[in-house]
């Protein structure tokens, strides 16, 4: 399948530096074949350590990848956007040349505290969820 027949899919949170960082490599190594794989944020600020770490584990490598602001994908026709926090729902609860939105909102990692081991199991639980989520979410589609 070539770029231009994948469908396109853009994860937005708030600041693209956890949530929808994961979300964009899981499903791009899940799925790469079906979807040419995006993420944003509303406010975006830069990776989360902790994300990279967690995606290193399931090896995947998203220490390449940088935050982005919502603004740049504006006017792109886009199959699926899926907000994955429910601040970004609220701010953005259409995605103008949408075609679907979807939201399934999950815990920020970023406000887990404790010791460096605590946070990493925290990030590394909500990759999962976006993982099995996604496996199930866009299996079909």
């Amino acid at each position: 399948m070539t770029d231009k027949e994948k469908k396109k899919v853009l994860f937005l949170c708030t600041h693209n530096s956890a949530r929808s960082q994961m979300a964009e490599g899981i499903l791009r190594n899940l799925y790469g074949d079906k979807f040419e794989v995006f993420s944003a944020g509303t406010e975006p600020s830069r990776v989360n350590p902790y994300a990279i770490r967690a995606m290193q584990e399931i090896g995947i490598d998203i220490s390449a990848h940088s935050s982005k602001h919502m603004d740049k994908f504006e006017g792109m026709r886009i199959d699926y956007v899926v907000t994955v926090c429910d601040q970004a729902k609220q701010s953005c609860p259409t995605f103008p040349g949408a075609a679907h939105n979807i939201h399934k909102g999950f815990s920020d990692p970023s406000k887990f505290r404790g010791k460096d081991e605590e946070i990493l199991l925290g990030f590394k639980q909500v990759r999962d969820e976006i993982g099995s989520w996604i496996e199930k979410e866009f299996e079909m589609k």
